[in-house]
């Protein structure tokens, strides 16, 4: 997403990590030309703040010789949904400031911005082009890049979840359809749709597991309910948005335990919908990560996943 930093690498492929106050929570993917795409490394590094932490671990996992991404927390960026400017590529980034400096609580003059393009409907004419701007303020991104600069890992770029569960979505998409995931954590959610490998829609759902576990004895559906009214509503609002793609899948992301929430979406909303196992699409070594490890790592896998011919 941000980008432009470190480029010197020698192992092919990403390293995604995201540094937590005890903690280093990463994985490391390459794309294997028509094969699964492979993670050769996952898990978490504790940081030893009595030992330089981030510079310790980075020398004892040899990180200098990767291609590093640093994974945002969800509440360290925004995704502002705004009308494509039509003005030249060069000026782009300069229009996208000026039309969400009133749409973020800080200056603009401290934001770090960047742009994801959602393609046009084909035989729309460009009518109601939309694109993604993505604001983080620049004290963050800036002591992003020092934490790294100062431990030797080489950070190439700064990205976001809402690309990364686009990477993992796209391992799943069928022709001419597009493919909606749901991923829950503790205490939010995060809804995409994909169509042809690019993120279409991406929303934020202000209910987690913690949700679903409390409501198990409720006889009315509780959080699954919730859930299968906003992944309606979304499906509804993107197909008019975009009447050729129909969305014809629902995916679940990894969760540590199934609450059934696949099942209830088929019955709920009569739409193929399950819980995904991220050892269908990716290849590990030995048996590969259980539910809740895939749960807990699910977007350090998909920003693995990055492709560097994409444009964003």
């Amino acid at each position: 997403m941000f980008g432009g930093f470190a480029k010197q690498t020698r192992v092919p492929g990403w390293f995604a990590a995201s540094v937590g106050a005890q903690e280093l929570d990463f994985a490391h993917g390459q794309h294997a030309g028509s094969g699964k795409p492979a993670i050769t490394l996952y898990g978490s590094r504790r940081l030893d703040a009595q030992a330089q932490g981030l510079h310790k671990v980075g020398q004892d996992m040899h990180l200098g010789q990767y291609q590093c991404a640093a994974l945002l927390k969800p509440g360290e960026y925004q995704l502002l949904l705004v009308e494509a400017p039509n003005v030249p590529k060069d000026e782009l980034k300069s229009a996208i400031r000026w039309r969400i400096k009133d749409m973020i609580d800080y200056h603009i003059d401290d934001a770090t911005v960047d742009v994801l393009d959602i393609p046009p409907e084909e035989g729309g004419g460009g009518r109601n082009h939309q694109m993604y701007a993505v604001a983080a303020r620049n004290d963050l991104i800036q002591n992003c890049v020092r934490a790294f600069d100062e431990a030797r890992i080489p950070l190439s770029v700064i990205d976001i979840h809402e690309t990364a569960q686009r990477n993992i979505a796209a391992l799943y998409e069928n022709e001419d359809r597009g493919v909606a995931l749901a991923y829950f954590a503790d205490d939010w959610g995060l809804l995409t749709v994909n169509y042809r490998g690019e993120l279409y829609l991406a929303r934020r759902l202000d209910l987690g597991l913690r949700q679903f576990s409390a409501d198990t004895a409720r006889q009315d559906g509780g959080a699954l309910e919730r859930v299968a009214v906003e992944i309606q509503r979304t499906r509804d609002h993107f197909e008019r948005q975009f009447r050729s793609i129909p969305v014809a899948r629902v995916l679940i992301g990894p969760m540590p335990d199934d609450v059934g929430l696949g099942e209830f979406l088929r019955a709920r909303l009569g739409i193929d919908s399950r819980q995904i196992d991220l050892r269908e699409v990716l290849a590990f070594d030995g048996e590969g990560p259980d539910a809740a490890t895939q749960w807990r790592l699910f977007h350090h896998f998909g920003a693995a996943l990055r492709n560097e011919t994409r444009a964003l």
